[in-house]
């Protein structure tokens, strides 16, 4: 508790230096236009991404209806069920409301693009997300969802006010707010420090023995062909680059608060590391937005060095600041988001310990707003490749199976590059694999519409094996997965090598299957 106390005391400090600092942030102009426009590209990419998977997700014919789920929350969470589940889709949740949100978010995104409106859209790309992820229960609670949220949450506070504020404010006005766009630097420190630390605070041996390449290439959830490559590098190599992660993750992020020189290494430190990651995986939009907010440490002067002149040439102080209140509700948001997201830091890097008081009850209070997090991507290693693959049958004896779109499945098929879309039931039966069926609540729903074939949740697949009518049977094979060797690949052509591990799930039918 006493280390909480001092963790608490030194951001303090760097708040107290934000209350008296200017509140607009002279220099920051062409950052705050570059970091916008990243932003909207980014929660289009993420709304159109979701648009074309909805309906088999949570459409009223989906895995996990959203419709249902609402509807079983009436009846026992009462009014409170609107800020435990904040969401629109309390007023509607058909297949049209769905889609309908997720086209409209991808018109709030241009407009973010196009610099109009920028305030109001981004409040409403905010509450739109948030409904999304409130209903989408474990295909939206990824890391990179909670991510976006939080970062289009203080971007509200940080875009220039106006209906189409363009480029130049004019002599009088303002920067971008300096206590908001420390907060950005805060989050991106948290993002990318705690990943590196959790790797060694959780005590996971790849990590700590610096073997954690030996395995991350093949067993990752969407390799890519270059992985196939990547895996085959010098295990000393593969050390090697464990250690400048930890350079990167942990070191970088330390330069945040320094000079202005400092800050550019940690930019070029943070997008080199998701370039790294980008290469050899499928990370969807969560490289794109790191990126985006390790680009806010850039200042004017350097962006005048990269961008086209004519480009920032209209640049002078863009956006008012928007008066007293606003400067009074960004503090509010500041102190906040200190408290809360130092709570979140503390029991994140000390999973033995917890804090408990007011402070711990305001964080559970903002919870289900999903806006201030904690981070620790791949915490522990995953060492080994399941894989679970799904086969219809009608007769109990000739059995084919439904090939994914992305994850692995034919032994031959290379791997190939999908970011920065995110095929989400891809996604989820790599966590299924790695668990028993009685921990995965939506497995048992996805084997019910495949046996009824709804044509929403077939369209998630690559390939229907039954294309006339649905199967009378079906069962899941888990299999071990590896990448092969150069040897191996010469001499079957095959990216992967397969072996059978035992069912995964019982022989299942909508009647009752025969003894």
């Amino acid at each position: 508790m006493e280390s909480f106390e001092r963790l608490i005391a030194q951001v303090t400090g760097w708040f107290q230096w934000l209350v008296g600092a200017s509140e607009g942030r002279a220099g920051y102009d062409v950052t705050r236009w570059v970091f916008l426009r990243a932003l909207g590209i980014i929660y289009l990419i993420a709304f159109l991404s979701l648009w074309v998977q909805i309906r088999g997700l949570i459409g009223s014919q989906g895995i996990l209806p959203a419709a249902e789920y609402l509807d079983e929350l009436k009846g026992y969470l009462g009014p409170e069920r609107y800020r435990l589940v904040p969401t629109v889709f309390w007023w509607g949740a058909s297949d049209a409301a769905l889609q309908a949100v997720c086209l409209l978010g991808a018109a709030c995104a241009l407009l973010v693009i196009a610099n109009l409106m920028p305030v109001p859209a981004l409040a409403l790309l905010w509450v739109l997300y948030l409904s999304v992820s409130s209903v989408g229960r474990d295909f939206l609670a990824f890391q990179w969802d909670v991510l976006l949220l939080e970062t289009g949450f203080l971007a509200i506070f940080l875009a220039p006010g106006g209906l189409a504020p363009g480029r130049m404010a004019g002599a009088g006005g303002s920067g971008p707010s300096a206590i908001v766009l420390w907060l950005v630097w805060w989050l991106l420190f948290r993002l990318t420090f705690q990943s590196g630390l959790v790797k060694l605070t959780w005590g996971d041996p790849p990590w700590r023995d610096l073997t954690a390449l030996d395995y991350h290439f093949y067993t990752q959830p969407l390799p890519t062909w270059t992985a196939w490559f990547a895996q085959q590098a010098p295990p000393l190599l593969k050390k090697l680059v464990v250690v400048v992660m930890y350079v990167l993750e942990i070191g970088a992020p330390l330069l945040i608060f320094g000079t202005r020189e400092m800050r550019l290494v940690a930019c070029a430190a943070t997008v080199c590391l998701q370039l790294g990651i980008m290469v050899t995986g499928n990370y969807n939009f969560f490289n794109l937005l790191t990126i985006a907010l390790a680009l806010t440490l850039v200042d004017d002067a350097s962006w005048t060095r990269v961008l086209p002149s004519r480009l920032v040439a209209g640049f002078t102080a863009g956006g008012g600041s928007g008066g007293t209140l606003m400067g009074a509700g960004r503090v509010a948001l500041a102190a906040l988001v200190l408290v809360v997201s130092a709570i979140k830091f503390w029991d994140n890097l000390s999973p033995r310990t917890s804090v408990s008081g007011a402070a711990a009850g305001l964080a559970r209070w903002v919870d289900p707003f999903r806006s201030i997090n904690s981070y620790g991507l791949f915490r522990v290693m995953t060492t080994v490749r399941h894989e679970i693959v799904l086969e219809g049958s009608n007769d109990g004896a000739t059995w084919r199976a439904y090939e994914f779109k992305y994850k692995p499945g034919d032994p031959a098929r290379r791997p190939g590059f999908v970011e920065p879309h995110q095929p989400r039931l891809d996604w989820q039966m790599w966590f299924a694999a790695l668990e028993r069926i009685e921990t995965t609540p939506w497995f048992e729903p996805l084997a019910a519409r495949l046996l009824e074939g709804s044509p929403a949740v077939l369209d998630l697949f690559a390939t229907n094996p039954f294309p006339d009518a649905p199967p009378r049977l079906l069962r899941a094979a888990l299999y071990d997965y590896r990448f092969t060797t150069p040897a191996e690949r010469r001499a079957s052509g095959a990216w992967w090598e397969r072996r059978l591990l035992g069912a995964y799930a019982p022989v299942m039918s909508l009647q009752p299957v025969p003894r």
